[in-house]
């Protein structure tokens, strides 16, 4: 198809008579504008530790990061008895109520992975209380105390650990608020949340429900974001941004995070019916779960951010009326400059609405005008899809090639310093936007590639607000800035400074709403995702079209060879951006190689069968790495640990070692109605993280189950054909068992002579195991719950 004849009319929305000067200024204010966003993300200077007394500290908060990140202290170990002996101790000096809830619980919703049946753990809670002077309800903050078993948690959870007890302390030396406010380090969040259960389902203080604030790190650096509310939030959004120093925050996280399977402590306390605010940073995020997780690896601008931000809202909701702040519906909302901007959720459909009509108005102005007929107009709505299915799809695929070269970025959440690949992708997005737009441009012209991108804008506003009503935002306000700018535009002189003004003053609305969301959407979904933040890249540059068209000469009436150093002059962009994204790959792959401090991550777990005297390697790393390989050489037959509780592992033989596996003894065995009640011991026979034990569905049906003197949930039972397929049916996991063992009562319906039972019990570390080879130096080990676990199983037939 040829291309039609030009018109010899300029076919944009502004024609100023010194364009390369209008372009400097549009570009300068836009680039002002992004630079005001990225302050705005920002974390504050730490303050020191000699800060005034009604102030958060930073460098007062690091002491306790350091005194209880000093090692890893998962729950039920030594290591986190001397850690919560250290927090009774800072809360009585304090002079707060201070008291240690011991008591067992299941996880929070009593939900399992256990094979269809219970988790449970044994929890010890720190709970403190400062007396309001006439309290309407209570606040609480909570942080969790415990950390994984592969790392000391300096991030995850000493932050937000040392943030409450600094603000306790800020709060106990200064007047006292109306409202009471309650201190909770929890326990055993890392195992199932069931810590927090327990506070928030049995402890008298939780009684009543309140507001909680819950503190949270899943990285070591960055913005502190409050990523999820409780429902029907506007009261508590309006709270937020009156409280919080630093009020970084999205309708859209919050309605992201909702849709995933994603927990926190804070899920516990939904499940109770409190109100809060869920915050974390979550930059960083190499080093989650992992050994490099210490006090060294903080940012301590994020935790004066943690810490300024709870202060702040601890003060808001400690003198706010409490009954009042449920509102009957969630906020939109979304940071700028100075602040939050925040509408009740109502207004979502009107705006969206009100966008589309206003894209409608433009291409009709546009076509009264005559910059655009109705087939350009079509054309351009048509041809700005192209960027926003390329860009995102570019981005996986570069990431697919990076990680081709690095297989190990595929075992982490983000890269260690992942901040020139990100540079790549938005490099890239540019260039197949500035790249599609010099070659669409002559053809459609730029006023219809404008109405077209605003366009697709309106419409994705219209399917947020019907399927993710707290984002629509992002696509709605862009779009109805541009649509009435473009309005301006045209009807007023095009060569005049109100149509560069206008578009520009549009652009701007954009920078504000979605640089924010490329820049947070790279640390929230890792580089694994990087093709999300490439399409809010794209929906930024559609929504500033007639800003970038200012990089073009004039269109219209070009011929010869003005034409084609028009052409020449308009690809210079894209070839830059090219150019751009090839050099940040370059230097990615450059500056971020695995060594000693930036070790490549590898998963391995070690498996004893104490019936058989057989041991096995495992891995979870579908193509293992280079040292992980000389342990395992296929498939894992994983058929004698349902606790493990991953079918697709790796596995090879290892050596079998002296381990003694957990013992069941039968405290008490009746029948009555064709049921049989067991009630047993499970009791390790060493030092262990968590004891599992399971029924084999070929031989009995669980009826009835007890943990500790607790009822649990038994699910659905396996049939018999079922049972054949898949052995293992009700199993419980109790996590931090005492010394004295797990009583448990199961209520049988026998399905064979004797009923089996498989006990096993798993404990961390493989150094000491006959066969283990030492990690060189830049072999590091992957942030997960079954890295370096040991485990021993025993069947037992009663």
């Amino acid at each position: 198809m040829g291309v039609p004849p030009a018109s010899a009319a300029d076919r944009a929305l502004t024609r100023p008579p010194r364009r390369p000067l209008a372009a400097l200024a549009a570009l300068l204010a836009l680039v002002a504008v992004g630079a005001a966003m990225l302050v705005t993300l920002a974390t504050p200077t730490p303050r020191p530790t000699d800060a005034p007394a009604d102030k958060f500290s930073a460098g007062r908060a690091y002491r306790t990061v350091q005194t209880v990140a000093q090692r890893p202290h998962p729950a039920g170990s030594a290591a986190n008895d001397q850690v919560r002996e250290h927090l009774v101790g800072a809360l009585r000096g304090l002079g707060l109520q201070t008291e240690v809830q011991d008591t067992v619980a299941p996880e929070a919703g009593q939900l399992s992975g256990a094979a269809g049946g219970a988790t449970v753990a044994r929890v010890r809670n720190v709970v403190a209380r400062l007396p309001g002077t006439a309290s309407t309800g209570r606040v609480f903050l909570a942080a969790h105390y415990d950390s994984v078993q592969t790392g000391p948690g300096g991030n995850d959870d000493a932050a937000g650990t040392a943030t409450v007890l600094e603000v306790a302390r800020a709060l106990a030396a200064g007047p006292r608020l109306r409202n009471d406010v309650v201190f909770v380090l929890t326990d055993a969040e890392e195992a199932c949340l069931c810590g927090a259960a327990a506070f928030a389902a049995g402890h008298p203080l939780a009684a009543d429900g309140g507001v909680v604030l819950n503190l949270e790190a899943r990285g070591s650096t960055g913005p502190v974001i409050m990523f999820e509310t409780s429902r029907d939030n506007a009261g508590l959004v309006a709270a937020f941004g009156r409280g919080a120093p630093h009020p970084v925050g999205t309708s859209f996280a919050v309605e992201i995070y909702r849709a995933l399977p994603n927990d926190t402590d804070f899920t516990a306390f939904l499940d109770h019916d409190f109100v809060g605010l869920n915050a974390a940073y979550i930059d960083g995020g190499a080093i989650y779960h992992t050994p490099l997780d210490t006090p060294a690896a903080m940012d301590r601008g994020s935790l004066q951010m943690h810490g300024d931000n709870a202060l702040g809202l601890a003060r808001e909701f400690g003198r706010t009326d409490l009954t009042s702040l449920r509102s009957g519906h969630d906020a939109t909302y979304f940071p700028v400059p100075g602040g939050l901007v925040r509408y009740p959720g109502w207004m979502t459909w009107p705006l969206a609405a009100l966008a589309l009509l206003g894209v409608l108005a433009l291409g009709w102005q546009v076509r009264r005008t005559g910059r655009a007929g109705t087939g350009r107009l079509v054309a351009g709505f048509g041809l700005a899809l192209v960027p926003i299915v390329a860009a995102p799809l570019a981005a996986q695929l570069l990431w697919a090639g990076i990680t081709a070269l690095r297989p190990g970025y595929a075992e982490l959440l983000d890269p260690y310093r992942p901040v020139w690949y990100r540079l790549a992708v938005v490099a890239l997005a540019a260039a197949i936007l500035l790249a599609w737009y010099a070659l669409a441009r002559r053809w459609a012209g730029p006023a219809a590639l404008a109405v077209g991108g605003l366009g697709w804008l309106a419409l994705l506003g219209v399917v947020l607000a019907a399927l993710v009503p707290g984002g629509a935002y992002l696509a709605t306000l862009p779009a109805l800035a541009g649509a009435l700018a473009g309005l301006v535009a045209s009807r007023t002189r095009i060569d005049g400074p109100w149509p560069v003004a206008a578009v520009t003053l549009a652009g701007a609305v954009a920078v504000v709403i979605l640089l924010p969301t490329v820049v947070l959407l790279f640390p929230a979904l890792g580089m694994a995702m990087g093709g999300v933040a490439a399409l809010f890249a794209v929906l930024l540059g559609l929504a500033a079209l007639p800003v970038l068209d200012l990089l073009h000469p004039a269109a219209g009436g070009q011929r010869g060879l003005v034409a084609a150093r028009a052409r020449r002059l308009g690809a210079l962009p894209a070839v830059a951006a090219t150019l751009a994204a090839t050099v940040f790959v370059g230097v990615g792959l450059a500056v971020d190689r695995f060594d000693a401090d930036h070790p490549v991550p590898t998963h391995l777990m070690y498996a004893l069968d104490a019936d058989t005297n057989q041991a096995q390697w495992l891995t979870r790393e579908a193509d293992p790495q280079p040292w992980t390989d000389g342990y395992v050489d296929g498939p894992a037959a994983l058929d004698g640990f349902p606790g493990l509780g991953d079918p697709d592992l790796r596995g090879g033989p290892a050596p079998a070692a002296n381990l003694p596996a957990p013992t069941v003894q039968v405290l008490a065995d009746t029948t009555a109605g064709g049921l049989r009640t067991l009630r047993l011991r499970l009791l390790p026979q060493r030092t262990v993280r968590l004891a599992t034990l399971h029924v084999d569905a070929t031989t009995a049906e669980v009826t009835r189950a007890e943990v500790a003197g607790r009822e649990v949930p038994v699910g659905r039972q396996p049939g018999v054909a079922e049972a054949k397929a898949d052995r293992w049916g009700f199993g419980i996991v109790f996590h931090a068992p005492p010394a004295e063992g797990v009583e448990v009562t199961l209520t049988v319906r026998r399905r064979a002579g004797q009923v089996a039972l498989r006990a096993m019990d798993a404990s961390d570390g493989l150094e000491a195991l006959p066969g283990f080879r030492k990690r060189p130096a830049e072999v590091g080990v992957v942030g997960s719950h079954t890295s370096e676990m040991l485990a021993v199983a025993r069947t037992y037939p009663f």
